[in-house]
């Protein structure tokens, strides 16, 4: 049995272990310590991987499993808002940038043909990099993530095309208009199909297979649609990352998606990993020596070109100054679908064994170089902030908010699918508690979602099943799984995601109820107790709703069914104010021209000329919790005061009357 391939993996695995081991002690990002893994053992250095040609294989399956989960993560709806941006800033991105390298090209002596292929390779972006990059800072869905993944979806579309022109430059007699025309009806045929797929097959397909409980035929089934509708795409002459992208968007439409994305997050890691190494396994480090003078000079050119084109194409499209950097930075390095096109130019001599290294050698320490770019984003754009450029530039040509606003905050989630855990569920609802709901079981999902709930199906160990849930921003999470071992596990994710998550944990033997508080519940309780009624209690506390109402509603709880609760005595948003029915908090508006504008606290002395205490101020998107006495306030501010309506009263005068 040939057990070389075997021996490369190992080599691989224990090597990338080494180098990142050190590399996070200096929070080097993981993605060079795998392009230095490559470099080490590959042809050119150490050569221990003999095998290189099924290492490509290997990282060509990982670039189709992470495009797989992009698409599962941002889904069809998201596509459908960003066409604008896609179509119009990948053809400003993609043209200025082609363009640009084809002069610089031809005045370096290159031919028209060189500079023409030059400008294809440099006008792509890496997707892998790029996309992982913004995975990991959670900015996929952000205005300014949404613009690049829309690029470079276009770019990706490019390619067939540019493998098109490629072939071209190389044969000239090849007939354009007929090759043209083909390629652009494959492209029809392969988008019905999959808007059919996604419309009548897909979601009825999974729904069926989800009701089986069989979590390895569930598995099975999402990948035969990614690796199927990835190879039907390389039939039609597109790339098997882009056909896997699509078979993510397909599914990413089903409740079944986050279930799917989170199963694959680890298997497709792993794949990754060899992309990026196979990446490292192409530089030449002795080309890289004897040519290092003219190596550096390209890559600060092509990064300086990119960044400048790419950023003006975000400041285009309306992005901020921050958005513009940060689309700028993020598009600046070489695409892995340029080495496509640079082997096949390469084999038909439409560029030299010297340009061909050089580009080689570019490409991968521009990839190389963009996970640092990532991090050097906020402070240029912090600098940029402090040369009073025109107020255009800093706020756009019409301003897009470049994070979102997240859909839950200081919300309550349930996870579980047991009686206890649905009791809750409704009696939250009868209260107004806002409030999502984790479950795995696909029959008792569908029906609480068709009841209007808001419910995220999947198991609510993976990590993006409980982002999906908002956890990040939650204030309480009930846990009502009946095994040790995943509630334990869920805990520990659920206080990485989120420290402050008060959570609450159901424990089934009392033995078990300690090994719960070590991993980091709050709170535990026994099974024997009134769960779903206790659980309710706590919640309540937790809210400071008054213990008279609390007593009064789990009391009618008690003595009544849930189908006769009564809607007095709902809750919403309670406050342990009730208590203090003489004191209220208010929100004033700081006027324009009024006495306390572009005034201190300690100007205007409101505490001692009003009674009020100022407990918050809100300016635009910014929240100021402790206002010192130096705290001045602006036109526009929000102000929250604590005090009695005479109080209040006062406090307004000095806060809206306009000076005289």
């Amino acid at each position: 049995m040939e057990l070389s391939i075997l021996k490369d993996i190992v080599i691989i695995f224990a090597l990338s272990t080494v180098v990142n081991l050190v590399f996070t002690r200096f929070k080097i990002p993981t993605v060079v310590g795998y392009l230095l893994t490559g470099v080490i053992a590959g042809p050119h250095l150490l050569s221990l991987v003999s095998e290189t040609h099924k290492i490509e294989l290997i990282a060509e399956i990982g670039v189709v499993l992470l495009l797989f989960t992009i698409g599962m993560e941002f889904s069809l709806q998201h596509l459908l808002k960003i066409r604008k941006r896609a179509f119009l800033g990948g053809f400003l991105q993609v043209s200025v940038t082609a363009g640009v390298f084809l002069i610089v090209s031809r005045l370096f002596g290159m031919s028209w043909q060189e500079g023409i292929f030059i400008g294809f390779l440099a006008s792509l972006s890496s997707s892998a990099i790029v996309l992982k990059m913004l995975q990991e800072r959670s900015e996929l869905t952000s205005n300014y993530g949404r613009t690049v993944l829309g690029i470079l979806i276009f770019q990706d579309l490019l390619l067939a095309p540019l493998l098109l022109f490629t072939n071209l430059l190389a044969d000239n007699s090849l007939d354009l208009q007929k090759e043209f025309l083909t390629l652009t009806f494959k492209v029809i045929i392969i988008i019905g199909l999959v808007y059919a797929g996604n419309r009548w097959l897909l979601p009825k397909l999974l729904h069926l297979i989800a009701l089986t409980k069989n979590q390895e035929l569930f598995m099975m089934s999402i990948f035969l649609i990614c690796f199927a509708i990835a190879l039907l795409t390389s039939k039609f002459g597109m790339s098997l990352a882009f056909g896997a992208f699509l078979a993510g968007l397909m599914i990413s439409e089903s409740e079944y998606s986050y279930n799917a994305f989170g199963n694959f997050q680890p298997i497709k890691d792993v794949f990754a990993s060899f992309f990026f190494v196979s990446i490292g396994m192409l530089l030449d480090m002795t080309f890289v020596i004897d040519n290092y003078l003219i190596i550096i000079l390209s890559v600060i050119l092509l990064l300086v070109a990119k960044t400048i084109i790419a950023g003006s194409t975000g400041f285009i499209l309306g992005h901020t100054l921050q958005g513009t950097v940060l689309i700028g930075l993020a598009l600046s390095q070489v695409g892995e679908f340029s080495f496509v096109l640079a082997k096949i130019g390469f084999n038909n001599s439409i560029i030299s064994d010297y340009y061909y290294h050089l580009f080689l050698a570019v490409a991968v320490i521009t990839m190389a170089i963009t996970p640092f770019l990532f991090y050097l984003s906020k402070p240029l754009v912090n600098t940029l902030l402090k040369l009073q450029l025109p107020r255009v530039v800093v706020e756009g040509l019409f301003p897009l908010k470049e994070t979102d606003i997240p859909d839950f905050k200081n919300h309550l989630v349930i996870i579980g699918k047991d009686a206890s855990a649905i009791k809750l569920s409704v009696m939250a609802k009868l209260n107004n508690l806002q409030h999502i709901s984790i479950i795995f079981d696909p029959a008792i999902a569908r029906e609480k979602m068709n009841n209007g709930d808001k419910v995220v199906y999947g198991d609510a160990v993976n990590e993006p099943i409980l982002r999906k849930a908002h956890v990040d921003s939650a204030d309480i999470v009930v846990i009502s799984v009946g095994s040790l071992i995943p509630s334990m596990a869920i805990i520990d994710k659920i206080k990485r995601i989120n420290k402050n998550a008060y959570v609450l944990a159901r424990g089934t033997l009392i033995q078990n109820v300690e090994l719960l508080y070590k991993a980091g519940a709050d709170q535990v309780i026994p099974e024997k107790l009134e769960i779903a009624i206790d659980l309710l209690n706590r919640i309540l506390i937790k809210r400071l709703v008054p213990q008279k109402q609390v007593n009064r509603i789990l009391t009618h709880i008690r003595n009544t069914s849930l189908g006769e609760f009564s809607h007095k005595d709902i809750v919403n948003r309670p406050s342990v104010l009730d208590e203090f029915p003489n004191i209220s908090i208010s929100a004033v508006t700081v006027e324009k021209g009024s006495q306390a504008e572009n005034k201190s606290l300690l100007d205007i002395n409101l505490r001692k000329e009003t009674g009020v205490t100022l407990l918050v101020i809100r300016r635009g998107t910014d929240i100021i919790e402790h206002p010192v006495p130096e705290t001045t306030f602006h036109a526009g501010d929000i102000t929250y005061l604590l005090g009695n309506p005479e109080q209040i009263n006062y406090a307004s005068e000095l806060l809206l009357r306009k000076n005289q």
